[in-house]
C-alpha cells in the first residue's frame, strides 16, 4: 500500500463509522449517574449524532425510571367512571360523549370499582339482543396499583399482562385516579393523539383578547408562532412554544409563572401536573424593549 493510500484510510474509515459507533465513542468518559448520561446524550445531539426528537425520547425513557404513577395519573376528579346499574343505552351515550375506549365501572360509590369496561364489549352487549342482563357480565378485572409504583415497572407489567389501564389507590384504599399505558408512553414519545382527538386547528391556537393580550396554546408550533408575530425563535431544540418557554424557565411552570423572551412576555394561563397548556402573551412595544 502506498503512503497516499495509508494516509487516507483512517479518514475513510471514520466516514464508515455508524452514528451508533460514534455515540459509543462519546461514552469514553464512562458516565456513572443519570445526569452524566443525559449530559453525554445532549453533547451527542449538539454534535449532530442524534436528532433533537431522538434526544427527547432518550431523556424521556431515562426519566420514566425515576417517575411514579402518582406523577402521571389522571386524578379521580377527572376520571370518567360508569355506574354498574345504568342501562346499556345510557352507558353507550356516556362512552360516545367521552371518546375513551376503557372505563372503570363502580358500584354504590366511585371507590367501589367492580371492573373495567371496554367500549367494544359494551357494543357487543348492546347488539346481543338481550343475551346480557347487566353490564356486570361484560366487565374485565381491574388492576389496582399504589401511587408509589415506578413507571418503568408499570410499563413492564402492562406489556406482560396486556392490560392498558390500572386503577390507582391511595394509602387508605380509596381510588386516587387511573393510569393508562398511553400515559406512560407519552412520557417517552410525547403527546399521542388518536382518531377520537380533535384535529389541531392552528388558526385557533393563537387568539387575541379584548385587552390586547394573546392566548397561545402551548402546543403551537414555534414556526407558526414566528409567522404570526414575525418572531425568530429557533425550533432546532423544541418544536412547540410550550417546550421553548418551559426550557427557558428551567422547571415545570405553574399557573401564573411569567417570563420575558425577546419582545414577548409569556404568562402561564393554564397548566396541569404534567405540562403547560396555554399562555397569555403580551407583545412589548418598541419603547419598552429599548429600555430593557
Amino acid at each position: 500500500m502506498s503512503e497516499d493510500d495509508s494516509s487516507t484510510a483512517p479518514e475513510h474509515g471514520e466516514k464508515k463509522r455508524s452514528w451508533l459507533e460514534r455515540l459509543s465513542a462519546a461514552f469514553s468518559g464512562e458516565p456513572h449517574t443519570r445526569d452524566e448520561l443525559v449530559a453525554v446524550l445532549q453533547t451527542a445531539q449538539q454534535d449532530g449524532l442524534i436528532a433533537a426528537d431522538t434526544l427527547r425520547m432518550m431523556e424521556g425513557a431515562i426519566a420514566v425510571s425515576e417517575l411514579t404513577v402518582g406523577d402521571v395519573m389522571i386524578s379521580r376528579s377527572h376520571m370518567v367512571s360508569l355506574p354498574v346499574t345504568s342501562p346499556f343505552l345510557d352507558l353507550m351515550t356516556l362512552v360516545v360523549e367521552s371518546g375513551h375506549s376503557r372505563f372503570p365501572v363502580h358500584g354504590e360509590n366511585k371507590d367501589d370499582i367492580l371492573g373495567i369496561l371496554l367500549a367494544k364489549d359494551l357494543l357487543r352487549g348492546v347488539v346481543a339482543n338481550g343475551d346480557y342482563r347487566s353490564v356486570h357480565e361484560l366487565l374485565r378485572p381491574a388492576v389496582l396499583i399504589p401511587e408509589s409504583k415506578k413507571l418503568n415497572v408499570l410499563l413492564k407489567e402492562f406489556r406482560l399482562s396486556r392490560n392498558h389501564m390500572a386503577i390507582v389507590v391511595d394509602e387508605y384504599g380509596g381510588v386516587a385516579g387511573l393510569v393508562t399505558i398511553e400515559d406512560v408512553l407519552e412520557q417517552i414519545v410525547g403527546q399521542i393523539d388518536d382518531e377520537h382527538d380533535e384535529a389541531e386547528d392552528h388558526t385557533a391556537q393563537i387568539a387575541i383578547q379584548a385587552d390586547g393580550r394573546y392566548v397561545v396554546d402551548a402546543l403551537t408550533a414555534i414556526e407558526d408562532f414566528n409567522e404570526r408575530f414575525s418572531a425568530d425563535f429557533s425550533d432546532d431544540d423544541y418544536d412547540t412554544i410550550g417546550g421553548l418557554v418551559t426550557e427557558a424557565i428551567g422547571h415545570l411552570p405553574e399557573t401564573g409563572d411569567e417570563l420575558t423572551l425577546d419582545r414577548f412576555v409569556f404568562r402561564v394561563a393554564r397548566a396541569d401536573a404534567r405540562r403547560v397548556l396555554a399562555f397569555h402573551v403580551t407583545v412589548l412595544p418598541p419603547e419598552s424593549r429599548d429600555e430593557d
